[in-house]
């Protein structure tokens, strides 16, 4: 037996439920997984509430950290007491232990704690995507992230600084732009009291930015491409105010030629191959201390409707982590 969250209806943190259920052997090419910490991320919050839809009654998450307990058969890349960490695969990493594909599964290094492997896979390898296949950032480019002081945004903000960039980050109040500028943001822009494409071009001497990385999504996507220079990159990769309303695609040669994008981790990684040189690429930034991962609230797995309860209601910073 182990103890999971589940939901069998749509809606707000009220409807996730702490529940008992069996957990089979694994079955071939999967692996038994005993959580040690599992990642808290804003898409969980759009699987709860419908607005991405899926079959209920259903689990949730999809990111975490711990011990392979038992291999199915077919396995050959992990043995039980095998440290890993992992992202995708079907809902249901909001458990106490998990069946899943070993196809999925990257082993995690001893200098890293099973913390900070829960709290990488997803916003980790998103920024490592959003920094080097995406839009490969170089050496004296100047970028503008939105929620800079949030899980991806604080690494994407030590990171950029790192390959050589200048980052412009924006946040909600005084207190997130100090942390988004202890991860390396050079100028903070706070959106609830200044216009962000003004002080952009302001920044940047009236030139505009080469890209924009936005996870906000609604509130955020005609400003973001109004802070691009000619040719520039406008990528918006997440829905926190809700999804982009529909616009004439005309208009992005109006502002400059401008190149739009909507990836999602899970196409970047599709290839075995890829997960893992991404997932390397990631540990050892961190490992090296280029990267800090700020793991800022831990909640019991049981606890996880007050997890995202402060996550919606933007009352945290960094990352969030489940502790079974």
């Amino acid at each position: 037996m182990t103890h999971l969250i589940r939901f069998d209806r749509i809606g707000g943190p009220d409807v996730l439920q702490w529940v008992e259920a069996d957990l089979p052997p694994p079955a071939a090419g999967e692996v038994r997984i005993r959580h040690e910490a599992v990642g808290v991320n804003y898409i969980d919050t759009y699987h709860r509430s419908g607005l991405y839809p899926l079959t209920l009654p259903s689990g949730l998450g999809q990111e975490a950290a711990g011990v392979i307990e038992a291999v199915g058969e077919g396995v050959v890349e992990f043995v039980p007491g095998d440290r890993v960490a992992y992202v995708g695969g079907p809902l249901g990493a909001y458990s106490e232990s998990r069946n899943i594909a070993a196809s999925l599964l990257v082993n995690l290094p001893d200098s890293l704690s099973f913390e900070q492997g829960a709290a990488m896979m997803m916003q980790g390898l998103t920024a490592q995507y959003l920094l080097r296949r995406t839009y490969r950032v170089q050496p004296g480019d100047t970028i503008l992230i939105h929620a800079a002081a949030g899980g991806v945004g604080l690494i994407v903000c030590q990171w950029a600084k790192a390959l050589g960039a200048t980052v412009i980050g924006t946040v909600s109040s005084d207190e997130k732009a100090e942390i988004a500028r202890q991860h390396g943001c050079d100028h903070t822009i706070i959106y609830t009291r200044e216009p962000v494409s003004a002080r952009v071009r302001e920044i940047t001497a009236g030139e505009g930015v080469p890209v924009v990385y936005d996870s906000i999504g609604k509130d955020t996507f005609m400003d973001s491409l109004a802070c691009l220079r000619p040719l520039g990159v406008m990528v918006t990769f997440g829905n926190a105010s809700g999804p982009v309303p529909a616009f004439e695609p005309a208009l992005l040669a109006k502002m400059g030629s401008l190149f739009l994008t909507r990836p999602t981790l899970f196409h970047y990684i599709a290839r075995r191959e890829d997960l893992l040189a991404m997932s390397d690429e990631l540990f050892d930034v961190v490992a090296s201390g280029q990267v800090r991962l700020s793991i800022n609230q831990r909640y019991p797995l049981k606890d996880a409707a007050v997890a995202h309860r402060e996550l919606e209601a933007r009352r945290t910073t960094g990352s969030t982590v489940l502790l079974p």
